[in-house]
């Protein structure tokens, strides 16, 4: 299995305008490979935009999202690709014959797509249906998984997808910056992005801290060494319709080490290349192998008890 190399990407989208967004992975893709990449991956929803879709009717929603692989996006990312010479990783909305809308991100190369995730806890926007299954799938000798922004956060679905055989897990998100329960979580004030360079000390301080960075610093090391995978984190950064995103995308090893992450104000990439032996060597390799599943497949499985029932809808 050779070496892969990755890169990850942030840039600021524009809602519901695919053209545009489109032709910003266009210049980003052939950045990443003039640097030699072999794969570019981008965050929730790049192509579409996603903060927006929380107010749109499902009839609006219906003529945002595509058939997958029919849809033009598919068709332009295999332009992409094949122009470049890389594969491409990208979100959007997605429906099918019957009218059921999905989050999905799909993976494409100058055959076309290679694979395609449906978000199995999606909550933007209250007509998508959840995906129901995980997503392992081949590229260049590596088994690679997807998992779609809050999917992380149920550490069993990581868990689930390392077992299913990924080693590297492509975590595309829009997140951070927003309100939570969590202590000094809250929004970034967007009157800070009108003059970012006036405002970029104020700017990374506020990206980094606890509303922030501080935050992914929290978990998403963990679900990196707990599972002994390569983490591919993609965020955008900027206004994201109303929200003011921190970017922060990154590459994490199985040691749970970033590796390679965009630290700017703007659209940028961050490649780090891949390699097997740490994938062994990690301590996550032997916690795996010292499972005992007969203590706690049972447990694990059990469904919630209705007094444990809450919505992650919120």
């Amino acid at each position: 299995m050779k070496a892969l190399k990755i890169a990850t990407a942030q840039f600021e989208n524009r809602s519901g305008d695919k053209e545009y967004n489109l032709e910003i992975i266009r210049k980003l893709a052939g950045q990443a490979s003039e640097n030699g990449a072999d794969v570019v991956s981008f965050h929730e929803c790049s192509i579409t935009g996603y903060t927006f879709a929380r107010n749109l009717t499902r009839s609006q929603m219906l003529d945002l999202a595509e058939f997958l692989p029919e849809g033009e996006s598919i068709s332009v990312l295999k332009r992409f690709a094949s122009e470049f010479g890389i594969v491409i990783m990208a979100g959007l909305f997605e429906k099918d014959a019957t009218g059921n809308l999905y989050k999905a991100y799909v993976c494409v190369d100058k055959n076309g797509m290679i694979a395609k995730h449906r978000k199995l806890h999606p909550f933007i926007n209250p007509y998508l249906t959840a995906g129901n299954e995980y997503t392992v799938f081949d590229l260049y000798g590596w088994k690679c998984g997807v998992l779609i922004c809050y999917d992380n956060n149920i550490i069993e679905n990581v868990r689930a997808t390392k077992l299913l055989g990924a080693d590297v897990i492509f975590m595309p998100h829009v997140t951070m910056c927003t309100p939570s329960t969590r202590p000094g979580a809250g929004f970034v004030d967007p009157a800070l992005w009108e003059d970012k360079e006036l405002n970029k000390v104020r700017l990374r301080d506020e990206f980094d801290g606890d509303k922030g960075r501080n935050w992914l610093m929290k978990w998403l090391p963990a679900r990196a060494y707990d599972n002994a995978v390569y983490v591919v984190f993609s965020n955008p950064i900027g206004m994201d319709d109303d929200q003011l995103k921190n970017g922060c995308s990154m590459i994490l090893d199985p040691f749970g080490n970033i590796i390679a992450e965009c630290r700017t104000l703007g659209n940028e990439l961050a490649i780090a290349e891949i390699t097997q032996d740490k994938l062994s060597d990690a301590g996550g390799f032997r916690y795996l192998q010292a499972r005992r599943p007969e203590l706690y497949s049972d447990i694990i499985g059990r469904p919630h008890k209705s007094e444990q029932k809450v919505s992650w809808l919120k």
